[in-house]
């Protein structure tokens, strides 16, 4: 059993979320989808806007798309697919600033006909909204691994315990996939100050100190502690269970959003629709 530090406050869940049945999706009859997160609960998600989780059972509808004024995290639970210059594999994730505006291309790999897609928006601070766009292909296979009696953690960015991830944000994130043994716990450091949250996607698990039970189909919100300082989340595996952990720091502005765009104002929406009919969007370089 993995330590915590003494002079961290204990996190708990302050809300459990039963999320709905899949619903039709906007690619086809082959795509159903899972709101996690709605941007109209950006209030108390903020630096998160969306988390779709999308299944595809067959050939989706769709092609390349513009984005503009935020991040999106895409995380291939099942399957595989490719997307502008690249390819992810299971438990590969695409980090991409959209920023000033890029147009992205993504699709299932060919002859692949069943997928599970998480894709997360994630803000950008105010002051780099309009950063120049990129994107950071992070392969499963080559992400840092924290290890402890029955638990591994994998890190797409963050840190856990000693061990460190060099993604590059503009918004401060932990984003982690736990795996845990029945019985097997750990402790997870987290910045008092981070909004965060469970998805499982296999398996139950038990959460802070009270051990609230959290399944798949649910989303586990953790408190927020009104100190500053450090903060810890202990979480146990109550069946082998995999999990995703995902927690940032809020930027408390407010926000536009509109189809495929954010901003700060509605005036940057008309811009990005603007830039995106007169041809200024390009696909993203690698950052």
């Amino acid at each position: 059993m993995s330590t915590q530090r003494v002079d961290a406050v204990e996190r708990r869940l302050e809300r459990i979320i039963d999320l709905p049945a899949p619903v039709q999706g906007q690619f086809g009859p082959a795509h159903t989808v899972v709101p996690v997160i709605s941007p109209e609960d950006y209030a108390r998600s903020d630096p998160f806007i969306l988390l779709m989780d999308d299944r595809i059972d067959g050939e989706p509808i769709g092609g390349p798309h513009p984005h503009a004024g935020f991040e999106t995290v895409t995380l291939v639970v099942k399957g595989g697919m490719t997307h502008d210059s690249g390819r992810l594999g299971e438990g590969d994730v695409q980090w991409m600033t959209a920023g000033s505006g890029v147009i992205h291309g993504e699709g299932l790999e060919g002859g692949m006909s069943q997928a599970r897609i998480l894709q997360l928006w994630l803000t950008l601070p105010k002051a780099q909204r309009w950063v120049p766009a990129g994107y950071q292909d992070l392969a499963y296979a080559e992400l840092p691994v924290r290890r402890e009696p029955g638990v591994e953690v994998r890190l797409y960015s963050g840190t856990s315990g000693p061990v460190r991830s060099a993604t590059k944000n503009y918004v401060p994130v932990t984003l982690a996939e736990l795996q845990l043994e029945p019985g097997a716990s750990i402790a997870q450091d987290l910045p008092a100050s981070y909004n965060g949250f469970f998805y499982v996607l296999e398996g139950e698990v038990a959460v802070g100190p009270d051990r609230q039970a959290l399944k798949p189909g649910q989303v586990g919100w953790l408190d927020r502690p009104v100190s500053g300082g450090d903060s810890t989340v202990r979480i146990a595996g109550k069946t082998r269970a995999r999990v995703l952990l995902y927690a940032g720091q809020p930027q408390r502005d407010p926000l536009v959003s509109h189809g495929p765009f954010i901003g700060d104002t509605k005036a940057d929406i008309q811009r990005s629709f603007e830039g995106y009919r007169a041809g200024r969007f390009g696909p993203p370089p690698p950052r």
